[in-house]
């Protein structure tokens, strides 16, 4: 039996601390493109109205989980009639993490199969770049009993599964690029 489903990467500009920063400009520095880095640090309080952010800023994402099992996954869920997919991401994550998110890009999508009341079921999961723009991680559903913000890559070694935690790297590389023409578009 064929079913999809949808949902994200849900993220979050947050303050970095110094070390932080300097591994950010090292990693920068051995790619030699300091100048695109020194921008999008320095200049991260103006993206997408978020003025709250100080000028050196990391980028978070936000985990739904089952603290009794230590199991960590991106948020995602089903369609309901009538609804695209593009609904269903935000709905789904909106009620799994309690955050009110805006849908930034789409990021791939993931194929598996499993087993269920002795049914094979083949499921594809289209994931969604989704920017955090209000709500409250203690308002989400009873799916999961946490909801917890994590530095990406601190959350890519939480999540269980291997092909979310490959999703969540190339919405890294998208949300760089998508932060990078937010601040040439501030520039004009």
């Amino acid at each position: 039996m064929r079913a999809y489903s949808a949902g994200g990467v849900v993220f979050r500009l947050a303050p970095m601390h110094s070390s932080e920063k300097q591994l950010l400009m090292h990693q920068y520095n051995q790619e030699r493109d300091v100048s695109g880095v020194q921008d999008l640090i320095s200049s991260v309080s103006s993206v997408s109205g978020i003025s709250s952010v100080p000028d050196t800023a990391t980028m978070e994402v936000a985990l739904v989980g089952r603290s009794h099992f230590d199991l960590w996954v991106l948020p995602k869920g089903t369609p309901q009639p009538g609804e695209t997919i593009e609904q269903v991401a935000v709905r789904e994550v909106q009620e799994e993490t309690g955050l009110l998110v805006q849908l930034i890009a789409y990021i791939g999508s993931v194929s598996y199969s499993f087993i269920r009341d002795h049914i094979r079921y083949h499921k594809q999961v289209r994931h969604f770049l989704l920017q955090a723009i209000g709500g409250d991680t203690t308002l989400h559903d009873h799916e999961y009993d946490c909801v917890e913000w994590f530095p990406i890559h601190e959350a890519g070694r939480r999540l269980k599964y291997q092909n979310e935690a490959h999703i969540l790297y190339q919405a890294e590389d998208l949300l760089r690029h998508w932060l990078r023409n937010q601040l040439e578009e501030g520039r004009k």
